[in-house]
């Protein structure tokens, strides 16, 4: 067995100041440019300023520690010339200076090579390309506001009083005694004389630049937490970065991942960004740094771990890392509450919905909150399925405490006449607690706000997948009991639901029940999931699928979130009509289980093809505007980019479209492609399955494929798995 827990070698790499309540994120502007490691990144305009009034800045451990770091040459900006994007977290800034005195056209090319990593690491270059020396003033200002960053998100700072700064050697100390956090920007030792400003804050640079030649300046913004200072992780920028490592780190994901050969030059590079930008958003346990990743939400405003995103990203991630969703899974179950906290909304067993490092009133560390109720069937499912997979029978052995103690808190605190709900335990918490949200985010057909307590439709269908799942691990260890229960709970969970949430006069799911025990009647995508998860009656399955695929709620690129005919309906909202990647994925998958492949390859293609307009990187969600209206999907402006489950959704999707299902505990594999004329064939390398890797051909249009390494005792069946895995009988 691997240190992964897997049956082969390693696959991969594998009160609080805020929390993320309902409300869109803040938008960067157009002109922002953001960079990614870790749990840190910055966010500057194109030419490399961090300009104070913006939500630019150089963020670690959920705090703005830079707010301003403004180039200037002879007191005058610096002009963009283009952007050099190398890594996510690495990027080249180039510009030129104002023309000379009386030149017409500037002879200083300005380059800013920065790395961005538990702080930010600059090297600044300016070439004289004149046959004179040129001597300068180049200044860079300063400025920490401490803010955290939920306040930068919601356009809320409070300016920090007590930010005290102090004239160094070479440096500016900025640092707040009541936060206990700072920053320190530093000038190389060996470069040039500098002049340390404190009002206003800033290093001066007084500098001759040979004819033909070049002056360089390093400058590092070290982050001070808890009082304690640190270099940023690419101290000595290009020359350390082959000792860096995230970068280490990032060379070996690219390394190992799967690599896709085809025609289809657009889906290659589609799938190439998903695969970089999934790789930019691990994040490692610092108490455990040996074990497997988890994923961050997105960049820049959910550089954090989440329990509903990172248990369905790393469910959608599989083809390409089983990692990710061990250490997900791992990670997850070492922050499952223990104990009640309304404020928290800790509860035992409760799956938490989001991890943060802002200052707190007892002190500085992580912290986490537990409202969501989605998250914890999610991590029985995303167990039930990385099993299948491979996940060896020792290391499930080790984390089957954590889903009965799941299992337990659903029926416990979250079952109320025979469903899941949900409420906030105070007025601070989340106001609605699944996928969507938003305050408004849950609604009538006629556009009226469902009040709270609410037993959504989805969320229902994630415990009927997760009862699923507890029933195989039961049968597994032979435990007839637990098996039978667990039928028995499927069983009743389904016909309930399919009786009280199914409007007979429209033909689709309620989206939920509200307060009143009254169907949410909307038309929404929420009952896409349900054929995700398998609960909804074959007999019903048509009529969604029907729905779904209407003009009311397929846009020609996605699933609507709600549909064009709703009361709420606002193709330009969060979640009242606009379309989210990674929610069409999952309708696409349920379309795909129940036998409907035409719907599912068309909402693929429409997917893809988003991609390729949002150049190769499907954000967070775009706006649901119709095809025929708009021939391009419309941008949403603050829409996260990159984005954990939109990063995963082309995965899952080409994992769809090949009907990939192992289930290595019965030595089977089935995969039966069904790639769309036009698509173009596939070869992918070095896929991650039944405990080795395995290369794959599949041809478009044909259903025939060709699978090389796959273990002599697993079986390998060339048609889908039988629909009829859906259904559970007492």
């Amino acid at each position: 067995m691997s240190q992964s827990g897997y049956l082969a070698p390693r696959w991969g790499f594998g009160i609080v100041s805020g929390w993320t309540f309902e409300g869109q994120p803040t938008a960067l502007g157009g002109a922002a440019l953001t960079l990614v490691s870790g749990g840190s990144f910055c966010v500057s305009a194109r030419n490399g300023d961090i300009l104070p009034g913006r939500p630019h800045g150089v963020y670690y451990a959920d705090t703005r520690l830079l707010s301003h770091l403004e180039l200037r040459v002879d007191d005058r900006q610096v002009e963009e010339l283009q952007v050099l994007v190398a890594e996510p977290y690495h990027a080249t800034f180039i510009g030129r200076a104002a023309p000379r005195r009386g030149q017409a056209e500037s002879t200083l090319l300005v380059m800013r090579d920065r790395y961005t990593g538990g702080g930010l690491a600059e090297e600044i270059v300016l070439r004289n390309m004149a046959d004179e020396p040129a001597g300068c003033v180049v200044t860079l200002l300063v400025g920490s506001d401490v803010c955290d960053l939920f306040e930068v998100k919601t356009h809320r700072v409070h300016w920090v009083a007590d930010v005290v700064t102090d004239a160094e050697e070479r440096a500016l100390r900025m640092f707040s005694p009541s936060k206990r956090r700072g920053v320190r920007v530093v000038g190389a030792e060996n470069g040039a004389e500098v002049i340390v400003v404190t009002a206003p804050r800033m290093l001066i640079f007084h500098v001759v630049v040979p004819p033909r030649g070049e002056w360089k300046e390093c400058v590092q913004v070290r982050p001070i937490i808890d009082g304690v200072e640190s270099e940023p992780w690419f101290a000595g920028g290009r020359r350390a970065l082959e000792h860096a490592e995230h970068a280490r780190r990032l060379a070996e994901w690219d390394r190992l991942s799967p690599r896709v050969t085809t025609a289809n030059r657009a889906l290659g590079a589609i799938l190439s960004q998903s695969r970089t930008d999934l790789g930019a958003l691990r994040l490692y346990d610092p108490d455990h740094p040996e074990l497997p990743p988890t994923i961050a939400a997105g960049a820049p405003w959910f550089m954090t771990l989440f329990g509903r995103d990172s248990l369905i990203t790393s469910w959608m991630a599989l083809p390409l890392d089983p990692d990710l969703a061990y250490g997900t899974l791992r990670r997850l179950a070492r922050l499952q509450g223990t104990k009640t906290d309304p404020l928290s909304e800790e509860e035992p067993g409760k799956i938490m919905h989001e991890l943060r490092y802002g200052v707190a009133v007892d002190g500085v560390g992580a912290h986490p909150y537990y409202g969501s109720v989605d998250a914890t069937p999610l991590f029985v499912i995303l167990l039930g399925e990385l099993r299948r997979w491979g996940l060896h029978h020792d290391v499930l052995h080790t984390l089957m405490p954590h889903v009965d103690a799941a299992l337990e808190w659903i029926e416990r605190y979250g079952m109320r006449d025979g469903f899941l709900w949900y409420r906030r335990k105070t007025d601070q918490g989340l106001l609605n607690q699944g996928w969507k949200d938003s305050f408004d985010g849950v609604n009538f057909a006629d556009g009226a706000i469902a009040r709270p307590p609410i037993a959504l439709a989805e969320v229902q269908g994630y415990v009927y997948a997760a009862y699923i799942a507890r029933h195989y691990f039961a049968k597994e260890e032979g435990d007839t009991e637990t098996e039978r229960r667990y039928t028995r709970k499927a069983a009743e969970l389904r016909e309930a639901f399919n009786e009280r949430f199914w409007l007979p006069g429209r033909g689709y799911y309620a989206v939920g029940l509200d307060h009143e025990g009254r169907p949410i009647d909307a038309l929404a995508s929420n009952m896409g999931h349900c054929l995700w998860s398998g609960i909804v009656d074959k007999d019903k399955a048509e009529s969604v699928a029907r729905h779904l695929m209407s003009p009311a709620m397929f846009t020609g690129f996605g699933i609507r979130t709600l549909a064009s005919d709703m009361g709420a309906y606002n193709p330009m909202s969060y979640h009242n009509g606009s379309v989210w990647p990674h929610d069409s994925a999952l309708v696409a998958a349920g379309l795909m289980r129940y036998g409907f492949v035409d719907e599912a390859r068309r909402i693929a293609a429409g997917l893809l093809e988003a991609a390729e307009v949002f150049n190769r990187r499907l954000p967070e969600l775009f706006c649901g505007f119709s095809r025929e209206e708009f021939p391009m999907p419309v941008p949403y402006p603050t829409s996260c980019s990159p984005q954990a489950w939109a990063a995963a959704t082309p995965i899952q999707l080409v994992r769809m479209l090949l009907r990939i299902d192992p289930w290595v505990p019965r030595r089977t594999v089935w995969i039966s492609p069904v790639l769309p004329e036009g698509f173009g064939d596939l070869h992918i390398a070095r896929i991650p399955l039944a405990g080795t890797r395995v290369d794959l051909d599949a041809r478009e249009g044909s259903g025939e494929v060709q699978v090389i390494g796959l273990p002599e005792d697993i079986r390998l069946v060339c048609e889908p798995r039988p629909a009829a895995r859906a259904a559970v009988r007492v």
